[in-house]
């Protein structure tokens, strides 16, 4: 496994949409190992295949519970409110209050292209929806009623806070 350069703000893939995935080739499942290791690596809790470069629509998050995978992700439902700081690995520095649904359902395939079903409320539901929301092309920073600067210490702090949520 390697780890991948993570995109930032500014990079144009970041605002590309993603190619579903048809096969999962050999390459794909090296990707879904680096994108791990990269976002373990860069202290995330998910990381999408546009942030390093690769437009598939391919999503890894650990939030604490058990490492998911998802490829071609779809949100099946969403209700409810939640209102916090969130961050992103490809806005390195910056936090931003944003809104998103409590609850989420995905539907998606696994690392062996079975179908299945995640649903999350709280931090996960959050991660679901930002996550998926890089394959269209999209970004928290783009629906953050407000931006603040934090520090490296902070950052890691405001993760914290979210998963407590």
């Amino acid at each position: 496994m390697a780890l991948r350069e993570i995109r930032e703000l500014g990079d144009e893939v970041l605002r590309k949409k993603a190619k579903e995935v048809k096969i999962l080739t050999p390459r794909l499942k090296e990707l879904i190992g680096d994108m791990f290791d990269t976002m373990y690596a860069a202290n995330g809790v998910g990381l999408a295949a546009p942030q390093v470069g690769i437009l598939r629509r391919i999503v890894v998050i650990d939030c604490g519970d058990d490492p998911i995978t998802l490829i071609n992700p779809v949100i099946v439902e969403k209700d409810g409110e939640q209102i916090g700081e969130e961050g992103c690995l490809s806005v390195p520095g910056k936090v931003g209050v944003v809104k998103r649904a409590m609850h989420c359902r995905v539907r998606a395939l696994d690392a062996d292209m079975k179908e299945y079903e995640v649903e999350g409320e709280g931090l996960l539901a959050r991660c679901l929806q930002h996550e998926i929301d890089h394959l269209d092309g999209k970004m928290y920073v783009d629906i953050a009623e407000e931006m603040h600067d934090v520090t490296a210490e902070s950052e890691g702090e405001a993760q914290e806070e979210a998963q407590e949520e």
